[in-house]
């Protein structure tokens, strides 16, 4: 089961030539992975925070196949890649323009990292592949 979101390129997205600017697809990557914790597993970014946890991305790796312009829609896919003990790491497709593989390392309050919790874990298990 993979998770899917779309987003639209805007102007802000793209450089003087209309076409999107590399850093703004980690935006997006990050904006996939923050709507799937809200949507899919339940624990918005801002709950987690609040509460003093965090899920800070400790890899990201991107190929960029094709380019994105100004007025494209894509549509994201994520699904969970690996499932470690304190660590995941995505598998993000937008099309065929961009794959991305972003890890990401559950921290206790202490940001230390630790093993993921009873509400989160079953979720990812449920998106992986």
């Amino acid at each position: 089961m993979s998770y899917h979101r779309s987003i639209a390129i805007e102007f802000c997205h793209c450089d003087p030539a209309g076409i999107v600017f590399y850093p703004r697809y980690a935006e997006m990557v990050n904006s996939v992975v923050e709507n799937f914790m809200a949507e899919e597993v339940g624990y918005p970014f801002a709950q987690m925070i609040a509460e003093g946890y965090g899920m800070p991305t400790a890899r990201l790796e991107v190929d960029f196949r094709k380019p994105s312009r100004l007025g494209d829609r894509l549509d994201w896919h994520l699904r969970v890649e690996h499932l470690g003990r304190t660590s995941a790491r995505f598998l993000l497709t937008a099309d065929d323009r961009i794959e991305a593989r972003a890890t990401v390392v559950w921290m206790d309050r202490d940001f230390r990292p630790a093993p993921w919790p009873a509400h989160i874990r079953p979720r990812f298990e449920a998106h992986h592949a």
